[in-house]
């Protein structure tokens, strides 16, 4: 049997971000049920760093992360305009942003709709590049002497000892004192198969869209989505478009897939926005995220079941606060002071302990 002193059960963003982080100081091994690392949410994201997204306690973990992304190159600057008919939005108070009255709205937006009044800009989000993201922290893992196994599905868990071991789908067993759960949309599910009580973290499904549209110069233009949260959109290429309906559906954990009356919804919602034709969907697809009750991220030991750590529920935020989240978890894992990054953040807050 090998051991391990920790084993991370998932490869996407979360599992990988903390694994760079501890693979230095613990023997450390992955295990991704899948082919490939991050098949699934963390490579499916249309990801852009977003201040003012999921609140302030997770603009906390964003404003943390930032200069890790923006120093390594991941961010390109685009803005984003919450567009709205009526009442601006309210952003948390560390966001900048300004106000766009509607003649300013037409030179950043050709072509929008008269019913849209009016927007607030927040100069600071940007895209992520993911992929490059997360093969950065798959290749510190690895350099810090971490072990990758995919296709290595775990089947369950049990304590014994002062350790877990671990069943994979193959029939091998494996040991290590500490189990992270960094699933994703499997999070509960890993949870029950090592007799753990789940926490209620539900994967929800997101639908994206691609189109191609009879309008040119659209790569550069502001991520665009409307204050009441009903969709986005930002250029893709010089014709065309990402747009999602914004959708939360909830589903079981699966390889997601989209529903045609979803796209639909899409594109009946984007063409209520922009007088851009609709030339062709050029692809579809759809992936899930996760979020725990309070959708907020979950960090730390379980309280019941000893050497069993959290790091999942991270939602449609998880890419963009994964540096901070990283630090944060790794600090708890470890048992070390908080890295500089995160020394202000309070890790109680994501707790799994808090639900109780």
């Amino acid at each position: 049997m090998s051991e391990f002193d920790v084993i991370i059960v998932g490869g996407g963003i979360a599992g990988a971000s903390l694994g760079a982080e501890v693979a230095g100081t613990r023997r450390t091994l992955l295990v991704e049920a899948e082919d490939q690392c991050g098949y699934h949410a963390t490579g499916r994201s249309a990801a852009f760093y977003l201040e003012s997204y999921g609140g302030p306690d997770v603009a906390k973990l964003t404003l943390a992360s930032h200069d890790f992304l923006a120093g390594h190159g991941f961010l390109r600057v685009r803005g984003d305009l919450h567009l709205t008919r009526d009442e601006l939005p309210e952003l948390p108070p560390s966001v900048e942003s300004r106000v766009v009255e509607r003649a300013e709205l037409e030179r950043l937006l050709p072509g929008i709709r008269p019913q849209w009044r009016r927007a607030l800009l927040e100069p600071t989000c940007a895209d992520i590049d993911v992929a490059a993201l997360h093969g950065a922290y798959l290749r510190k893992f690895r350099g810090e002497g971490g072990t990758v196994a995919t296709r290595s599905r775990l089947i369950r868990a049990r304590r014994s000892g002062n350790g877990w071991t671990i069943e994979l789908e193959d029939g091998s067993e494996i040991r290590a004192p500490i189990l992270v759960n960094a699933a994703g949309a499997w999070a509960d599910k890993v949870a029950e198969a090592s007799g753990v009580a789940p926490l209620g973290i539900v994967p929800l499904r997101r639908t994206m869209v691609q189109l191609r549209v009879g309008r040119f110069g659209l790569k550069d233009l502001p991520l665009v989505d409307a204050a009441d949260g009903s969709f986005y959109f930002k250029g893709e290429g010089d014709n065309s478009v990402w747009l999602t309906p914004h959708d939360e559906i909830p589903s079981e954990p699966c390889d997601a897939a989209p529903e045609e009356i979803d796209v639909a919804l899409a594109i009946d919602r984007f063409e209520q926005v922009v007088d851009w034709p609709v030339e062709t969907v050029e692809r579809s697809w759809a992936g899930l995220r996760t979020f725990a009750p309070d959708r907020l991220p979950v960090y730390g030991f379980d309280r019941d079941a000893p050497g069993f750590f959290w790091c999942a529920g991270q939602g449609g935020f998880g890419i963009q606060t994964s540096p901070a989240g990283a630090k944060l978890a790794a600090g708890l894992l470890l048992e070390d002071a908080p890295a500089k990054m995160v020394a202000h953040i309070d890790p109680a807050v994501y707790s799994p302990g808090r639900f109780g």
